[in-house]
């Protein structure tokens, strides 16, 4: 029960933000409202609360109150295109390396950002993105099996999962973290990289109408790829 009001409760907030009822600022109503607006206690209203504080959905103020997060604190609306289109739109060659297709165990990372349960069971996926026969990105991406039920039975060497989500889950919302990362020796290795060199980390999240569709991990050289975009405000 409370689980479920959990979950009510942070999609309730992704809908007022999504659909502009609660523009950028705005005041949100405090945990004591949110617990007697569900009928939950406080701490459901705030685990709710928190967790989108953590992802960059809200930002908390001391002693003032909580707040949808402005463009500076919350990660960028990038509009996201397909790996393969965008390589094939500088007029070079794509290909593809699947790694692994199979079901993992939701750690408490990913129990947070896929909205499951510590210990549910979530579908992965893991491939390798090539760009003129070079390692460009590896996309780790755990998915919501509630939401694609046959993310499994599918030949991501046909098919990237983006275009895949997007056909079966039409994506409404993502956030984005990017960050600097050093790779593991396993990385290294599938990145083909000649140094123990930086790499940048894009950790995405996307929502369909339904909730969390999926949590993908980006990883591209640092020497290889940059990052630009379009703002949509």
């Amino acid at each position: 029960m409370i689980r479920a009001k959990f979950a009510t409760i942070k999609q309730h907030i992704i809908e007022r933000i999504e659909s502009g009822v609660w523009g950028e600022q705005t005041k949100l109503p405090s945990e004591n409202q949110l617990a007697d607006e569900f009928g939950c206690s406080r701490m459901t209203a705030r685990r709710a609360v928190t967790e989108l504080c953590d992802i960059g959905v809200l930002e908390r103020s001391q002693g003032i109150g909580t707040f949808v997060s402005g463009l500076t604190a919350q990660s960028s609306v990038l509009t996201i295109r397909n790996i393969s289109d965008e390589i094939k739109s500088r007029g070079h060659g794509y290909s593809v390396l699947q790694l692994a297709l199979t079901t993992q165990v939701a750690d408490k990372e990913i129990s947070i950002a896929l909205d499951v349960e510590v210990g549910a069971t979530v579908f992965y996926s893991e491939l390798l993105h090539y760009e003129q026969d070079e390692p460009l990105q590896l996309e780790c991406r755990y998915v919501n099996p509630k939401l694609v039920p046959n993310y499994l039975q599918q030949d991501f060497s046909q098919c990237t999962p983006h275009e895949y989500l997007s056909q079966v889950a039409p994506l409404t919302e993502a956030h984005h973290k990017i960050q600097a990362m050093l790779p593991s020796l396993d990385q290294v290795h599938q990145l083909e990289l000649r140094t123990m060199e930086a790499c940048l980390l894009i950790s995405r999240r996307t929502w369909s109408r339904q909730g969390v569709v999926s949590f993908a991990k980006l990883i591209h050289p640092g020497s290889r790829f940059h990052l630009g975009g379009h703002l949509t405000f």
